[in-house]
């Protein structure tokens, strides 16, 4: 690499980096950063100086904050003077950055007239700098002051530069003597000393002015002897200076960054920036851009980022060569074994590497370059041959020196010095070493890549002791494990096409039942059924065999779960009985999980025994995979019952094993999470639930549903993050159409926002077209629907009732019209759940109490007793439903005159909403509180009385027959009053209100309790 001039360098970082592209892009992760610098700002408002010295590396977002700052200072009536440093090498003016700062002075003399005409001020003000005193020699000048205790002496000043120091002090304090005054400073670090020693005069001398001085630079340019370094280890020592170091954003706020700069940016675009941008604004931006392009990694970004690297020593950009090809971290005898550099100037050269920020030393001892992106574009520009060599050296040097790195590493600096055979071998070791410390995906992208070197080693099957059909079905479990379940289909459909018809038949057999295991988790159940028919019909049932004995115990789940209950019986008893006779307590254990969750009516204690027998023997086993599946189960049938607890002590003892054990994406252990979320979320759990939710957040995408299922807290709570983690939820649906518990609680929680956002036609929508999807993807069991119209019913019978209150019929008769379909859906799902499975669940029967309770509502009945039923359903655990029944109960019974009853009800649903941090709800029942004048205090909520102090008693009867949709004429006959009279209080209602029209003015009256019920 060759090394250019350092300004012309300089000039191109300044030029990419510099230019703002972030004008419209969304503050994001600042707000402490913010509020620390606007109290700075009030400070200055309140006539004291303060400063701000702000550190970040180049990129972080700095010159952002700094624009937001700026745009706050000025909406508080704050005057704002910018001045930027310019990297111009050893020719730089002196100076520069105050001349840039005082050009509004110079534009507009009246700013400040008295500094305008100070002679000392002339060539800072005309824009002349270099006709500005110089910087005297070291030794010469006249001191500024006496250092304080402890401070470091400052340097010299001449009496020409102490004139015009003072000078420009007097300046911006004749400025800010108008009015507070927000200095901002840019880019500190390519200040010439001139500029460092008038900032240092400035801030030791504004003390009590109105003044804040906000100053930034790189901290990743600071090297050991950069001349910025002694300025700020004396600044920081003054008492109007602070420090304030600008951290890397973090994952969640760059995904956020990213999306508010490309609307309906993909998913996996913005996982890979945010992987990729580690926190750095302006690398987030431009990967942004390279990712919605195809480009791997930006010009321009690379240019920036080999800057730095070119300005180093040679022996200095061998090194950081050396350790892009190594990896993201190498140790320092990979260095010295491959570089062949001599010790001292290994050293050196590593000491460079580190003081400049190129390189860090971690905590393990080892060096990594300080941002990933970094090692990116060193290795993008080595030659294809030096990359080559380098790996090569690498590998040489693992091999022949044992323990000095681990079988991944070799298999990766094999294979990029292009030694398949040996990148082969290193592969299987390292998934075989990923696979005894419980790393299922680290384990199956090792097998991955042994598979696609097969073909370029000859004598691979030698090498891998196993034929390639049989490391496909090997890598296809592990993918399974990792919770990557369609990429396991494709290798095992794989493995079946090489094999072909004449291939062994265990082995085939083997295949198809693993397939069927692996199909009927992505809800293709006939498929699922086929595949394990086709084990069957491979290999005999006498002698009994273990790949007999798991094609029955698979057939017979599939079988169950298409409704062929005699077939599937069959299968189980065969199972069953060669399980024993051979001693496959694993095959046992899944076989007796199939068939007891095929008889729903059988007796609970019987269910609950069978499985823990199976969960003994599942761990005897040591199968891990039957032990979750029988976990689950445990949990499932403890939930279905209503006993919510203990499905979730089941699930907590599930979830923790399987994170021990490295397998918590497998597919039972993501179904146990998802399953333990969703009961913390029903007990009222909701912080923990959320956490839980969001543990990770990168999940395989069958795992969706596990975060996914977080909507439903943020929903209840209003929270404004719920339309991001909506949007990305939906933006799987498309690939993931068949994945019914995805779809289903992101419906769930789509049409509960709709409810409160007063969207019923968007709710009624989404109910049906997602109802019609469960219907069809899940054959036997339709009780999924009901949640989702129970809550669009509810959301249609809000628009009916405010259609009624203004006299809407038509209205009243399209809602009612718009329910029938979900009616029907509700009605039909019932009763194919009856027909085909018998009795219903605990929350089934909850949800089926709500919809019943809503048509009722839907159709303008009161209907307490059906309120009180589906209160009292939800009382099994559901904490959330069964205080918005209560609410929905309150309102019935107030419809019915029993205001002690509503009262009551209301009281007991409002605190379960202040507990759970339920805005909604909470502010729902206040208002049914106030528009009832119920009698029944609540925190915040106006007392009946209060109503008078928003209306008068006769704008309150006007507004009473405005809700009945009565004319001025009508309200004028009926009042007795004059119909301009009445025009005249409708006028001051619109006004109170802040409302565009009468209508309008119901509707907020409604909302703020001010209507009488009716």
């Amino acid at each position: 690499m060759s090394a250019p001039a350092a300004p012309v360098l300089s000039a191109v970082r300044a030029t990419i980096i510099d230019v703002s592209r972030w004008d419209d892009a969304p503050l994001v992760g600042r707000a402490e950063e913010l509020g620390r610098l606007l109290g700075v700002l009030e400070r200055a408002r309140s006539g004291r100086s303060s400063a701000v010295l702000l550190a970040g590396d180049a990129g972080v977002g700095k010159t952002r904050l700094l624009d937001e700052l700026t745009a706050r200072a000025l909406d508080r009536g704050v005057r704002v003077l910018s001045g930027h440093c310019v990297d111009l090498g050893d020719v730089g003016l002196p100076y520069l950055p105050f001349v840039d700062l005082l050009r509004p002075v110079v534009a507009d003399p009246t700013l400040a007239p008295e500094a305008a005409a100070d002679p000392a001020l002339a060539g800072l003000l005309a824009g002349r700098p270099g006709a500005l005193p110089p910087v005297p020699p070291p030794g010469e000048g006249r001191d500024l002051g006496r250092p304080l205790p402890g401070r470091a002496a400052p340097q010299p000043i001449d009496d020409g530069r102490l004139q015009l120091f003072e000078s420009v002090a007097g300046l911006i304090c004749e400025l800010a003597a108008a009015g507070p005054l927000l200095l901002v400073l840019e880019d500190l670090h390519w200040a010439d000393r001139s500029s460092r020693d008038l900032l240092r005069y400035l801030l030791a001398r504004l003390t009590d002015e109105p003044v804040a001085v906000v100053a930034s630079y790189r901290s990743d340019d600071l090297h050991r002897r950069h001349p910025l370094r002694p300025l700020l280890a004396e600044l920081v020592r003054l008492p109007v200076v602070e420090r304030l170091d600008l951290a890397p954003l973090g994952d969640a706020d760059v995904g956020a960054l990213v999306r508010g700069l490309s609307a309906g940016v993909p998913e996996r675009t913005v996982d890979d920036v945010v992987a990729r941008a580690e926190g750095n604004a302006f690398f987030a931006e431009e990967l942004l851009a390279a990712g919605l392009q195809g480009e791997a990694l930006p010009l321009a970004l690379t240019d920036v980022l080999l800057a730095r690297v070119e300005q180093r020593s040679p022996a200095t950009q061998q090194v950081l060569r050396i350790a892009a090809a190594a990896g993201r971290r190498v140790r320092h005898e990979w260095i010295a074994a491959v570089g062949g550099l001599a010790p001292t100037e290994l050293d050196q050269a590593l000491a460079e590497a580190v003081h400049h920020h190129l390189l860090v030393v971690s905590d393990d001892l080892r060096y990594r370059f300080r941002h990933a992106l970094l090692r990116e574009a060193v290795i993008a520009d080595l030659l294809p041959g030096e990359r080559v060599r380098l790996h090569g050296a690498i590998a040489a040097y693992l091999r022949s020196t044992p323990g000095a790195g681990t079988a991944a590493e070799l298999a990766h600096h094999a294979q990029e010095s292009n030694d398949l055979p040996g990148a082969f071998e290193a592969s299987l070791e390292a998934a075989a070493e990923a696979c005894r410390v419980g790393a299922p995906a680290e384990q199956a992208q090792h097998l991955e890549t042994a598979l696609a070197l097969w073909a370029a080693v000859p004598d691979a099957a030698e090498r891998a002791g196993r034929d390639q059909p049989a490391l496909l079905l090997e890598t296809a479990l592990t993918a399974r494990t990792a919770g990557e379940l369609h990429r396991a289909i494709a290798l095992l459909r794989s493995a079946l096409e090489l094999l072909g018809d004449d291939g062994d038949p265990a082995l085939r057999a083997r295949l198809h039942y693993t397939l069927a295991q692996t199909m009927v988790r992505v809800e293709d159940h006939t498929a699922a059924h086929q595949e394990s028919a086709a084990a069957m019909a491979l290999v005999p049932a006498d002698p009994p065999s273990e790949v007999r004995t798991w094609a029955a115990a698979t057939h017979a789940r599939m079988s169950y779960a298409i409704g062929l209950l005699a077939e599937g019986d069959a299968a189980a008893e065969e199972a069953l009985a060669a399980a024993d006779a051979l001693g496959l307590d694993s095959a046992w254990s899944d076989t007796a999980v199939s068939q007891v969750r095929s008889r729903q009516g059988r007796d609970l204690p019987a269910v609950k025994g069978r499985l823990e027998e199976a969960l003994l023997r599942a761990r005897r086993s040591g199968d891990l995979e039957v032990e979750m599946r029988v976990l689950y189960n445990l949990a499932t049938v403890a939930f279905e019952a209503g006993q919510v607890t203990e499905a979730l002590d089941w699930t907590r003892r599930a979830t923790l094993r399987a994170r021990d054990l490295g397998v918590e994406w497998a597919f039972y252990a993501a179904e146990l999470r998802y399953l333990q979320v969703n009961a913390l979320y029903m007990l009222g759990f909701w912080d923990e639930s959320l956490a839980e939710a969001d543990l990770l957040s990168r999940v395989p995408e069958m795992a969706a549903h596990v975060r996914a299922v977080g909507l439903l807290v943020q929903v209840g709570r209003g929270d404004p993050a719920t339309r991001e983690r909506l949007a990305w939820a939906r933006g799987l649906l498309p690939r993931l159409d068949a994945h019914v518990l995805l779809s289903m609680v992101t419906a769930a929680a789509e049409i509960d926002l709709a409810g409160w956002s007063g969207d019923p036609d968007t709710a009624v929508d989404l109910a049906i077209s997602t109802s019609r999807r469960l219907v069809k993807l899940w054959a036997d069991d339709h009780l999924a629907v009901l949640r989702l119209v129970a809550t669009a019913l509810g959301t249609l019978g809000d628009a009916a009732a405010s259609a009624r209150l203004v006299g809407d019929t038509a209205e009243v008769e399209r809602r009612q019209g718009q329910g029938q379909p979900l009616i029907e859906l509700a009605r039909s799902a019932v009763a194919a759940f009856h027909e085909l499975v018998g009795e219903m669940g605990v929350e089934g029967a909850a949800w089926n109490s709500r919809v019943e309770a809503e048509v009722a509502r839907l159709a303008g009945e009161p209907a307490v007793e059906r309120w009180q039923a589906a209160v009292e359903a939800f009382g099994f655990g559901h904490v959330y439903e069964e205080a918005r029944s209560r609410w929905r109960l309150a309102e019935a019974l107030l419809a019915s005159g029993d205001r002690t009853g509503a009262s009551e009800q209301a009281r007991l649903a409002h605190e379960v909403a202040v507990r759970l941090g339920a805005t909604p709800l909470r502010a729902a029942v206040e208002n049914l509180v106030r528009r009832g004048r119920l009698d029944v205090a609540l925190p915040g909520v106006r007392r009946a009385a209060e109503v008078d102090a928003v209306l008068t008693p006769r704008e309150a009867e006007v507004l009473a027959l405005l809700a009945q949709g009565r004319t001025n004429r009508q309200i004028g006959a009926e009042l007795y009053i004059s119909e301009k009279t009445a025009s005249v209080h409708v006028s001051n209602i619109l006004a109170k209100l802040a409302a565009g029209g009468r209508t309008e003015a119901v509707a907020i009256a409604a909302q703020r309790g001010l209507l009488p019920t009716p």
